[in-house]
């Protein structure tokens, strides 16, 4: 079964506070802290992801295939994952990201779709 947009955000704004949630324990220079940033992160971008395409390019336009890069980065970093850059995409790119996800889920109710 397929899921809803709807449902879909509302997966993203769950990763998006548990990211939120490790970062309140601690910097994201802590590698454990690191590693549970960078897999919510990617997780949030997958959840998207599988939504309809039009989700993604209603939502980002253009800088979808960027936003999706960036989980490619952390999904086949593999052993290394280059925090430095994680950090400057939660401090810089992530608050329009989500002020967008949360925008969108707030105007949408069970059963709409983006």
């Amino acid at each position: 079964m397929s899921r809803t947009s709807r449902e879909l955000l509302v997966e993203v704004v769950g990763h998006l506070d548990a990211m939120h949630r490790h970062l309140e324990r601690g910097a994201i220079d802590d590698e454990t802290v690191a590693d549970a940033v960078s897999l919510r992160l990617a997780a949030a971008i997958d959840a998207l992801h599988r939504g309809a395409p039009e989700l993604t390019t209603d939502l980002f336009g253009n800088e979808w295939p960027v936003i999706w890069g960036m989980r490619n980065r952390i999904a086949h970093g593999y052993a290394w994952i280059n925090i430095e850059t994680v950090k400057a995409t939660v401090d810089e790119d992530l608050p329009a990201v989500e002020a967008a996800v949360r925008v969108l889920l707030d105007s949408l109710h069970d059963g709409d779709e983006a």
